[in-house]
């Protein structure tokens, strides 16, 4: 196959006392080469995923390293087949990701990094608790084996899901280490940061998260199973960061299987078997007059207005 397009998924906690006065450079670079995808601007740092020519992509990083504390960013680079966004965003937030606990600060305290060839034998450790960080439906698609699923519909819910299960976890005698991952790192790492401020000493991330483990990784040592969610038209990826087998409820965004694309709660942009119950009648209506708006457009040739990713 392919894979002409290159994406990169990145992010740095670094002090950002002015976001704004970056945000207008940024923007006029990627749009000049013609790159598409968002990037997130925070006070604590930057966050994103964005597409392009592999040398737009190169000029892009090499500007970011030029930010400060900007001069170790890591960026997981995979393929694809055609750009998987459809405009170019850069927003101001709060947070690069959304925890709603403002006193966190990875940059003064977070967890040790584990770099991908050594996970393995951290995780099998059974003296280890291993967390994922993730949403829900992200862990449905794909997990390392033994970890335990927090079963939270957003990373803001993790600090209570914590706070409410760990003396189950840690139990009263001497804290276990925790290893915690996410997609790319830096939920981990943000998750760290907070487990520390809870008093939790010994806590460790995967470094790159599991798209750096997927890649370094070979298939045959690996103790992932299943695909890992990303957030952009690839839907999933597998080991080798390969584009993966599920697709997109554009209802709800959440992944579909071939599986539940069979069901009758089923409709290709209007619902899926996750969210049929969640929606009303009228959403689930407006829901198909976008679809056919955007299938018009694709007959046309054209990028519909309403496309849902980017």
């Amino acid at each position: 196959m392919d894979l002409p397009v290159c994406v990169a998924a990145l992010y740095q906690f670094a002090p950002f006392p002015d976001p704004a006065a970056l945000r207008g450079p940024l923007l006029d670079l990627c749009e000049a080469q013609g790159i598409r995808g968002t990037l997130l601007l925070a006070r604590e740092g930057i966050n994103g995923t964005v597409a392009g020519m592999d040398e737009a992509i190169a000029a892009l990083v090499g500007h970011i390293r030029m930010l400060p504390g900007c001069g170790e960013l890591e960026v997981k680079y995979s393929r694809a087949p055609a750009m998987p966004f459809h405009r170019m965003k850069v927003r101001l937030k709060r947070e690069i990701v959304t925890m709603g606990q403002p006193d966190i600060d990875p940059l003064a305290s977070a967890g040790t990094y584990v770099a991908p060839q050594d996970w393995n034998a951290l995780i099998a450790d059974p003296a280890t608790i291993v967390i994922d960080t993730r949403n829900d439906y992200e862990v449905a698609v794909g997990r390392f084996r033994g970890a335990i699923d927090p079963e939270t519909a957003s990373f803001r819910d993790f600090p209570a899901w914590f706070r409410g299960e760990r003396e189950r976890l840690l139990g009263p005698g001497d804290a276990p280490k925790v290893a915690m991952y996410c997609t790319g790192g830096i939920r981990c790492e943000k998750a760290t940061a907070f487990l520390k401020a809870e008093g939790i000493e010994d806590v460790f991330h995967l470094k790159g998260g599991i798209l750096k483990y997927l890649e370094e990784v070979p298939a045959a040592e690996s103790l992932w199973d299943g695909e890992c969610f990303v957030f952009d038209q690839r839907v999933t990826v597998a080991h080798g960061l390969a584009p993966g087998s599920y697709d997109l409820c554009h209802a709800c965004r959440r992944p579909v299987s071939a599986a539940d694309k069979a069901s009758d709660l089923y409709a290709e942009g209007v619902s899926c078997p996750a969210c049929h119950a969640e929606r009303s009648d009228g959403q689930r209506a407006g829901y198909a007059e976008r679809q056919r708006q955007e299938t018009l457009a694709g007959e046309r040739g054209e990028a519909h207005v309403g496309a849902k990713f980017g």
